[in-house]
């Protein structure tokens, strides 16, 4: 690999980690993989970013779990009778840029002895920090930034997705000053929306 992979993790569930990863695979032209999926096998993240992403040098490296439960990972792993072993995720081969989606946030659990923030150190990898604003998002954003410094892993960026809000990106980019950027709202994701972001980082 030429560049160390990026790792999308976020503040939480349901902050656009997905959105950003088929923004960033289509600005950069980098390849796309996602670890762990739990549940929705049909219509799965790597399905999703595939769909949006319009370039033809991409490369969408497969899963390494396929969970058929909609839960936390290790809850859905048990529940199809297996246990999550980190040996067996393994960084797919490439000489691209490789964009690596996580599943949630930093603490999930992908068993009973290893987290999310485990894996991204075993994967060697810098880290874009998905974030979105609500009543709350600064303590969990400011926590995320903590466990990540105290871990020694690299912060690349923030992505600040949705609609703005000066207040907390003003304490969070002074808290943590990394690269900012940041991506409105999109009433319909597209192709061609996707296409118009343009991320340098």
């Amino acid at each position: 690999m030429t560049n160390k992979p990026l790792f999308i993790t976020g503040i939480g569930t349901g902050i656009g980690k997905t959105i950003v990863s088929a923004i960033l695979v289509e600005s950069l032209q980098a390849d796309y993989w996602k670890p762990i999926q739990s549940g929705d096998l049909n219509n799965s993240d790597t399905l999703k970013v595939r769909s949006l992403v319009s370039n033809t040098k991409s490369v969408f490296h497969p899963e390494a779990y396929r969970l058929t439960q909609p839960y936390s990972p290790h809850k859905s792993a048990d529940l199809d009778g297996i246990v999550i072993d980190p040996k067996n995720i393994i960084t797919p081969y490439t000489n691209n840029l490789l964009i690596i989606e996580g599943a949630g946030g930093l603490m999930v659990p992908l068993n009973n002895d290893f987290l999310m923030i485990d894996l991204i150190q075993q994967l060697n990898a810098n880290v874009i920090l998905v974030v979105k604003h609500y009543l709350g998002s600064i303590n969990h954003t400011l926590l995320s930034i903590d466990a990540l410094r105290n871990r020694n892993i690299a912060i690349k960026a923030i992505i600040f997705n949705g609609d703005r809000d000066e207040y907390s990106e003003d304490i969070i980019n002074k808290y943590a000053p990394c690269q900012a950027l940041y991506i409105a709202e999109m009433h319909e994701v597209t192709p061609e929306n996707i296409s118009r972001q343009k991320i340098n980082l």
